[in-house]
């Protein structure tokens, strides 16, 4: 297990990545390049703050008073599966101080093979809860929105339903992209097709995040795209059975 991890940012006061108020840490580096992403700073790997487990555990647990019943510790990105030997050695460490553990992963990095597996169920060993972000349903269609296919995330979620982790599946509606139909109708076949979904989570898509690709000068391929329309937002939680997430 790695002892060090590369972090983006902290948010001290969650309250929408995972269940009541959690104390969340963004990893730094992520393989996928989402059309909407929020956090582009967060893509390269092997740069940012250089922190070890002791030092988040003993800042985390500062704010353990506030987080009641529910709450604790979410990793998110970035892509969290990137360092999945540091937020195994993370999460063990919490779950040694009684700490709830929720991974925002987007599954990226998941690979079916025996080695990835042994890492990946090692992790899952001190989970708590899997907050899986299914971008497209269509295979080709997820490449040109995030510059990979989806194959290997849909092994993930089938691989967290055969362990019975439980998790939260979160959708981001794009208009003209993923709010289609037949597209929703694909993200629901897949959702039914798992024994572990405790929650659906439908994320309006937002364009907040275009000053970051400003000033990185990174084109900003969504800039004319609109916001979801409310009636569009009601279709997609009818369809797949789900809550709206802010």
């Amino acid at each position: 297990m790695t002892n060090q991890g590369y972090i983006h940012s902290f948010e001290t006061f969650g309250s929408v990545d995972g269940p009541g108020v959690r104390f969340i840490i963004f990893m730094q580096g992520c393989p996928m390049r989402c059309l909407y992403c929020h956090n582009p700073d967060a893509w390269k790997m092997n740069v940012g703050e250089l922190k070890s487990v002791d030092e988040i555990v003993a800042k985390a647990l500062r704010y353990k008073n506030y987080w009641g019943k529910e709450g604790g510790v979410t990793v998110s990105g970035g892509e969290a599966l990137s360092q999945i030997q540091f937020v195994t050695a993370l999460f063990k460490a919490f779950k040694a101080k009684g700490v709830n553990t929720c991974l925002d992963t987007s599954a990226g990095p998941y690979r079916d093979s025996p080695e990835y597996i042994e890492l990946f169920d090692e992790l899952m060993r001190y989970t708590d809860l899997v907050l899986l972000d299914i971008k497209h349903s269509d295979p080709k269609a997820h490449k040109e929105l995030t510059g990979i296919s989806n194959e290997n995330i849909l092994a993930c979620a089938k691989h967290l339903s055969d362990l019975n982790k439980p998790v939260w599946i979160r959708h981001v509606l794009v208009p003209g992209i993923t709010d289609t139909k037949e597209q929703l109708e694909g993200v629901k076949k897949i959702i039914d097709s798992l024994s572990n979904v405790k929650k659906v989570e439908v994320l309006p898509y937002h364009s907040l995040g275009i000053h970051k690709y400003d000033a990185l000068g990174i084109e900003y391929k969504l800039r004319d795209t609109p916001h979801p329309s409310q009636e569009s937002i009601q279709i997609a939680c009818k369809i797949l059975n789900a809550a709206v997430r802010d």
